[in-house]
């Protein structure tokens, strides 16, 4: 069916039969951002608008910075599969997904960087999404996806109102946590990922559950070195978006 204009920028639509309602009336307050992992915009696009494939977003941003809008934005699209952050699982439910075209293994040009930027800060404050909870969807499914990527310039968003950041120190020397310790120091790892967002449980030992969300974490936050390693850098840069959190 097709649906009127939601966002302010300029798009073309592609409706998309995948879809259904947000549940429980739940609002928007997420913004979810991927990659295709598919070296074609069509064929990404295709797969986007096919039934038999169950997936889809609010809209698919092509290499050349042109939109298309797949699903209306009061729509629940299918973009964040078996996900998790903050306690909640239907992260469907409660956010705008946009697909990136690119295939993980490439820069993102300028041009649809600054097409997203625009895009970005429209749902935002159309909706009033909260820096923080502008995320990869390997923030919210790690180990499961890795996009938006590497590559994807989490800093360069965020310095232009995208996003949540916090410079991380300069790596160096200094104590680390790794698979298969115990104690205190891990328990307060676990804590401040799972204030964060973060799903990993609070046991006090850093088991492959835990390295899985340290690597995720260094996806977003620390893309210098993504290794699972819960090294000094990780912890300070952890520590410091946790600090500028709103408090409750």
């Amino acid at each position: 069916m097709p649906f009127e204009a939601t966002t302010n920028c300029a798009c073309e639509y592609k409706p998309s039969p995948n879809f259904g309602e947000r549940k429980n009336g739940r609002k928007v307050d997420m913004l979810l951002l991927h990659y295709t992992g598919m070296d074609d915009d069509a064929q990404a696009l295709d797969w986007l608008c096919n039934p038999e494939s169950a997936v889809s977003a609010h809209y698919f941003l092509h290499r050349d910075g042109s939109i298309l809008q797949l699903v209306d934005e009061n729509e629940r699209a299918w973009h964040a599969g078996s996900s998790h952050w903050k306690g909640e699982e239907d992260i469907n439910s409660c956010s705008i997904g946009i697909e990136i075209a690119n295939a993980g293994h490439e820069d993102f040009a300028e041009k649809q960087l600054d097409v997203l930027h625009m895009l970005c800060m429209d749902i935002i404050a159309r909706h009033g999404i909260p820096n923080y909870r502008v995320l990869g969807h390997s923030d919210v499914s790690p180990g499961r996806k890795v996009d938006p990527g590497p590559k994807f310039p989490w800093k360069q968003l965020a310095a232009a109102g995208v996003g949540h950041w916090a410079d991380p120190d300069p790596m160096g020397v200094g104590r680390f946590f790794q698979l298969g310790d115990e104690g205190q120091p891990i328990q307060a790892l676990q804590s401040m990922l799972a204030i964060y967002g973060y799903n990993v449980p609070i046991t006090g030992v850093f088991d492959a559950q835990t390295e899985t969300v340290v690597r995720a974490f260094q996806l977003h936050f620390r893309p210098e070195r993504v290794d699972g390693v819960a090294d000094a850098t990780t912890i300070s840069t952890l520590y410091k978006l946790n600090a500028s959190l709103p408090k409750l």
